[in-house]
């Protein structure tokens, strides 16, 4: 197969993400149902993104652990089960136990197969662009939230409860098109090699290693590298989860268009981001890039305290648009790190243990809707975002010093 020809499953991968990112919509989907159900609180309804992210990162791990035994193909179908089952589970849910079970555990175990399959196997077939190729891949998971959202407000009546035909139509739309990209995406061949132009082109790690996952979880720059993803997923997370109820606060005067509009800019943000700090990391390294995205969530906390004390909206959507891009710098980082470190032989099984970083983020947007409802104000999800932001500086200073150890012993 040509070397062109790849990026054909790029395209197809971005198609399946764009619809399996549709739980990262969250904030907007649940608008009605909160409207709906009065007596849930911030904290019980933020806990469904929690079980989400959980369950997402259990499929991704299961998808990984199997992906040499089970094609990508199967993956897909079987994510496309799952989101019409989950999707019709929640149309006709009654209680928070069947909201959890509905659309945390089976629409995130359905994103997990999908979102490792699809990275997995497109991934594969670019060894030497790991950073950019995810990020594009990403870019559409990044924006599912906004599309979706949009879609779903404008196709949602605002009577109660008429939500719950939107969630069987997205059901429905969602498993057609995941089932019809099973059939388009495989792994390359053994016949394959990339361009050698574009390995020239790759950073290159003085400490890469071709390990596989027990070796890799020995390492102390492993942890430390799980540890960032965790804190920064964390802020991410808080700030997707809470980004809708904090911009009412402050848009009072806002229409609820302009209001799903400013939330949007958090998934176009993102999605950018995704594709031009995964590009740096190809390009600057793992040490600068990571800096980098430490320093725009910092800047984020500091922009958005600065917004709730002013009352101000468009200083909101700058907030919005930073944290957006320093949150979308985060995921494709987990795949270059993954691949510029340990190499591609076992790279969907140390992805997977990877992206189970999701799995304590995930606490983030729980807390954060827990420090709310203790406090009555969203400055605490401002503060959580500034503390783990400087603690993630800390962390990724300390792989630097891991690299120069390993570097001297040999």
């Amino acid at each position: 197969m040509r070397s062109a020809s790849r990026w054909i499953y790029v395209a197809v991968g971005c198609v399946v993400l764009l619809f399996s990112g549709l739980v990262y919509a969250w904030s907007v989907l649940s608008g009605p149902i909160a409207a709906e159900f009065p007596r849930w609180t911030t904290a019980q309804l933020s806990l469904t993104f929690t079980i989400v992210m959980s369950f997402f990162c259990l499929g991704g791990l299961t998808c990984g652990a199997l992906s040499a035994r089970i094609s990508p193909r199967i993956f897909l179908w079987i994510s496309a089960l799952l989101f019409l089952a989950g999707f019709l589970l929640t149309a006709g849910m009654r209680s928070l136990p069947m909201l959890y079970v509905g659309f945390g555990v089976v629409c995130g175990l359905a994103s997990g197969f999908s979102y490792n399959a699809v990275l997995g196997t497109v991934g594969a077939w670019f060894p030497d662009k790991q950073g950019l190729v995810s990020g594009i891949l990403l870019m559409g998971f990044g924006l599912s939230s906004f599309l979706i959202g949009k879609l779903y407000q404008r196709f949602t009546p605002v009577t109660v409860g008429s939500w719950r035909r939107s969630f069987v139509v997205l059901g429905i739309i969602t498993a057609v098109l995941v089932a019809a990209c099973g059939f388009l995406l495989r792994r390359p061949g053994t016949d394959f090699t990339p361009p050698p132009a574009a390995k020239k082109k790759r950073y290159a790690n003085p400490v890469a290693e071709e390990l596989g996952t027990a070796a890799m979880l020995r390492r102390p720059a492993f942890w430390l590298y799980y540890l960032w993803a965790v804190l920064l997923s964390a802020a991410g997370l808080a700030l997707v989860s809470q980004s809708t109820s904090i911009a009412r606060e402050i848009g009072r005067t806002v229409s609820p268009g302009g209001i799903t509009t400013a939330v949007g800019m958090i998934s176009l943000a993102n999605a950018a981001g995704r594709v031009v700090l995964g590009g740096l990391f190809d390009r600057l390294g793992r040490s600068r890039t990571m800096q980098l995205v430490g320093g725009i969530f910092l800047l984020t906390g500091l922009v958005l305290i600065g917004a709730l004390k002013l009352g101000s909206f468009p200083l909101l959507i700058v907030g919005f648009l930073l944290g957006g891009m320093a949150y979308g710098g985060v995921t494709p980082a987990n795949a270059a790190f993954v691949s510029s470190y340990y190499g591609m032989r076992h790279y969907a099984v140390n992805l997977s243990v990877v992206v189970t970083n999701l799995l304590f983020a995930s606490f983030g947007s729980t807390i954060a809707g827990a420090l709310y409802d203790a406090t009555g104000s969203y400055l605490s999800t401002d503060a959580m975002i500034l503390v783990l932001a400087v603690l993630s500086a800390a962390v990724s200073f300390g792989i630097d010093l891991c690299d120069r150890r390993m570097l001297k012993r040999r």
